[in-house]
């Protein structure tokens, strides 16, 4: 089977999240785009690009887990996609674990959570939502612990 390319996976995740906005109401393929180029600046490869473009798709129902089985994406990109998907009720310990335990994917969690920390981005934000989500990222960063990960060893 022929994988996606890069180009495919990003027209694919703008598709599947159109009319979609973030919590400050912008177009949610800003996030995705600004996940991806932090991915790649952080030295991330394609398989983890493809993955940051895809990372909030089965988790906002844009695309089903289903789909992501089946596509036509290497094992890598599914696992990081898969790891980085919040589950029903889960505590973020467990989350966190699941990333640390997936190569590639705490890479991808970090460019996450630069973005939605970005100060500007908090700004236009309530201040307790500000509030709320700021401790909320800040969690994460601990549970994921110091420092920027490389790729890491192929699996």
């Amino acid at each position: 089977m022929t994988r996606l390319t890069l180009a495919e996976v990003e027209a694919l995740a703008r598709a599947a999240h159109e009319g979609q906005t973030d919590k400050a109401g912008r177009p949610y393929a800003e996030h995705l785009a600004a996940v991806a180029a932090g991915v790649r600046a952080r030295g991330g490869d394609a398989e983890q690009i493809a993955a940051a473009w895809l990372h909030d798709a089965v988790e906002d129902a844009a695309l089903t887990r289903q789909w992501l089985e089946q596509a036509a994406l290497s094992a890598r990109t599914k696992a990081i996609v898969d790891a980085l998907t919040k589950r029903p009720g889960e505590e973020p310990e467990a989350y966190a674990g699941r990333i640390l335990a997936t190569d590639g994917a705490r890479l991808v969690k970090e460019a996450d959570l630069a973005h939605n920390a970005d100060p500007e981005r908090l700004a236009v934000l309530d201040e307790p939502t500000r509030k709320r989500l700021t401790g909320k990222y800040a969690r994460m960063r601990v549970l994921l612990g110091p420092g920027e990960s490389g790729r890491g060893p192929r699996r």
